[in-house]
């Protein structure tokens, strides 16, 4: 058992892993199939046994969906069983982010009031002893405060209280990732590559989700003061003291920074501006912004093999692929053309 701790021997495992993932390739041959085929070229891919657990109740997208949502609740599981000692904590803070992801899927469901049923069929299957706790928030709910209370004892527990009762959901949303950037920019103590490349990739992820906000709230015409409430500390292009001259000048502001910056590619985000202006859609943005964060993340895996950097970036490619299987099968079962899954794909 002292071989699972030792960092070349899980850094090999994470990378002979991220390279049985789907490519490009693979991917393109998904699109074009059809509805009915998607189920078992899913299983093909490394779904298999998933598939078969909820076959007997589930069918189509939902049976796909939930093979998927399960297979990776068990590989995050699995690969960080296989850490132990300074690697464990290194990549606990990376996948420790999808405990945050499941209270918003809790908040968002209560808010909508969505069928109980749906939820444990699709994003937190209920065959899944994983599950169990957030299942039975979603049903004991009377609203979000009491979905917010029934999650008190959580890490991030105090600071979804601490938000005022009358608030709105993106209110808790915006609390949730305030709180998860500060601890796992906290917890990244101490010296080592992989310590200081990992809180590089946070803040590229701080700067980007705070850049949404702001061309999000310029297209709704929310004030300056309020975009700045809006944003995460923890930034390397946009940092907290920057904020200043954002509550003051707005986007412009904002712009005029990242053009000034020597590690960022603002001829190149200019062009997905113009895109994301012509498509009057924010998605070409959020499509650069998550090719510059796994652009990054290949870049620290190779530089630094040996350390919980590859483990990182599986991780982060095994969640891209269960994503991009996911918005395949929906996407052909809602009739998408070949043409714009692959536009998002692709």
């Amino acid at each position: 058992m002292v071989m699972l701790g030792n960092t070349p021997y899980v850094a090999a495992r994470a990378k002979a892993r991220r390279q049985k993932l789907a490519d490009r390739a693979r991917l393109r041959q998904l699109i074009n199939q059809s509805p009915e085929q998607l189920t078992v070229a899913v299983g093909e891919i490394g779904y298999r046994s998933e598939i078969d657990i909820y076959a007997g109740q589930l069918t189509g997208g939902d049976l796909v969906e939930a093979a998927l949502t399960h297979n990776l609740e068990h590989e995050l599981e699995n690969m960080l069983s296989m850490c132990n000692g300074k690697i464990r904590k290194i990549v606990e803070t990376y996948t420790s982010r999808f405990e945050y992801y499941n209270a918003k899927v809790v908040l968002r469901a209560v808010v909508n009031e969505v069928d109980l049923e749906k939820v444990s069929h699709s994003i937190l299957p209920e065959l899944n002893d994983i599950n169990t706790p957030w299942l039975k928030i979603i049903e004991s709910a009377d609203d979000l405060r009491s979905a917010v209370v029934q999650m008190r004892r959580k890490s991030f527990g105090p600071a979804l209280v601490a938000v005022s009762e009358d608030a709105r959901l993106s209110d808790y949303e915006d609390a949730l990732d305030v709180h998860y950037f500060k601890s796992a920019l906290d917890s990244l103590k101490g010296k080592g590559a992989d310590i200081r490349f990992l809180k590089d990739l946070l803040g590229a992820e701080i700067d980007h989700r705070n850049l949404l906000n702001i061309l999000e709230a310029e297209a709704v015409g929310i004030s300056f003061d309020e975009i700045v409430s809006m944003l995460v500390p923890g930034g390397r292009i946009l940092p907290a003291r920057a904020f200043s001259s954002i509550a003051a000048g707005g986007k412009d502001a904002a712009m005029d920074l990242l053009r000034g910056s020597s590690r960022f590619d603002f001829p190149a985000f200019e062009g997905a501006l113009s895109a994301s202006k012509e498509m009057n859609s924010l998605d070409p943005v959020v499509t650069w912004f998550k090719e510059r964060e796994h652009a990054i993340m290949k870049r620290m895996s190779f530089l630094h093999p040996v350390s919980a950097l590859p483990v990182v970036h599986y991780v982060a490619m095994k969640v891209q692929e269960v994503n991009d299987l996911r918005f395949i099968v929906r996407g052909r079962l809602a009739g998408l053309s070949v043409e714009v899954l692959e536009a998002h794909i692709l």
